[in-house]
């Protein structure tokens, strides 16, 4: 659901470009309460894994594609807050290097693929979650969910905003009628993809899934023919943290890299070379009669090929891995950058209250001995 330049005016895409700078915004300073050591350094990674699944178009119907959005699988994966930001390192890698998705339009596209998916996606998983059995399955199932509801819902919000500001004279309704359509059957493929990559993380390391952190099952023993809570053991800061410090994420992360790069390397070869949901819309009513040409259509990677390299297959696997490349180092760098400002504010309150406390005990020490 890439947005070209042209399909609406300046003044809408203004407007939009102010609401996902505001929502990067807030990403920013919600992803530093979201990632911790063991997290950040995989948001990266679902960035690259979104970069790579989005190059593989899947068919929904005669004629029509659809690829993966991924604010669905970023927001319960990483956070809301850091998947926002994921999928907005995403769309700017492509609409940089690779002409996919207007310049003019970024801030459309952001608002549209990464706000509206995340946070609705989001808010239906944590419903489910706490309406529905406590459990891993129970996660899964919610993912499965979310991420169904989330396309047809970025879908919808594209036609407001065409109905906002659109550049052709065109039947909202009918516009409506099938962009909703249409990525309803797209939303079955995200939700699938989704529920099948959580499920798989979850799996392996369900301490490394944002949406399920609170899922754990109290412990309970049967006394007297009743049910009962156990006690809470004393916490102990030092044993408690070691095991979660002492389980690596690299083989994770390793997993999830080589599976990018085979997906965006050799799978995307064979995706579907029909339009997507959007583009097919477009071309049935009219609305691709005002698209104009993306400022970077002579990258070296326009359109996910290298330029020069005549074998169309080498050319696509090439530009892949170098987006997967690219997207990994940018969004690790982001949120690095991200992390340490964390461990530097904690470090810096840390200071400060010890700095408090001894100024307190050194006032307590005075007054015993007076």
């Amino acid at each position: 659901m890439h947005v070209p330049d042209g399909f609406l005016n300046a003044p809408t895409s203004a407007v939009a470009g102010v609401v996902a700078a505001g929502a990067i915004a807030v990403g920013l300073r919600g992803a530093r309460r979201e990632l911790d050591e063991r997290t950040a350094p995989l948001a990266g990674l679902v960035a690259a894994f979104v970069f790579a699944a989005q190059m593989i178009n899947f068919p929904v119907a005669a004629g029509t594609s659809g690829h993966l959005l991924g604010g669905a699988l970023a927001a319960i994966l990483v956070g809301p807050c850091t998947g926002i930001l994921c999928i907005s390192v995403v769309l700017l890698v492509q609409g940089l290097l690779f002409a996919d998705g207007g310049l003019t339009a970024l801030g459309v596209n952001i608002t549209l693929m990464a706000v509206v998916t995340a946070v609705v996606a989001y808010a239906v998983f944590r419903g489910l979650v706490k309406l529905l059995p406590r459990g891993r399955r129970t996660v899964t199932a919610a993912s499965f969910v979310a991420a169904l509801v989330s396309v047809p819902a970025s879908a919808l919000a594209f036609t407001l905003l065409y109905a906002a500001g659109g550049t052709t004279d065109v039947a909202i309704g009918k516009v409506a009628t099938a962009m909703v359509g249409v990525h309803v059957l797209i939303g079955i493929g995200e939700a699938v993809i989704t529920a099948l990559t959580v499920g798989a993380v979850i799996a392996v390391r369900p301490d490394l899934v944002h949406g399920a952190r609170d899922l754990r099952q109290p412990l309970r023993l049967r006394v007297n023919g009743e049910l009962v809570d156990v006690p809470d053991a004393p916490k102990d800061p030092e044993p408690e943290s070691a095991p979660a410090t002492a389980r690596s994420h690299r083989p994770l992360w390793i997993t999830g890299l080589i599976t990018s790069l085979v997906l965006a390397g050799f799978v995307s070869f064979y995706a579907s070379a029909d339009p997507d949901g959007l583009e097919r819309v477009a071309q049935d009513h009219g609305i691709d009669k005002t698209e104009k040409e993306h400022a970077y259509a002579d990258s070296p990677l326009a359109d996910y090929g290298v330029k020069d390299v005549a074998n169309e297959r080498l050319s696509g696997g090439l530009a892949g891995v170098i987006g997967v490349g690219v997207t990994v180092a940018a969004g690790s760098g982001v949120f690095w950058v991200v992390r340490r400002r964390r461990t530097a504010a904690a470090g810096s309150g840390g200071s400060a209250e010890s700095t408090g406390s001894a100024a307190s005990s050194s006032s307590s020490s005075g007054s015993r001995t007076v």
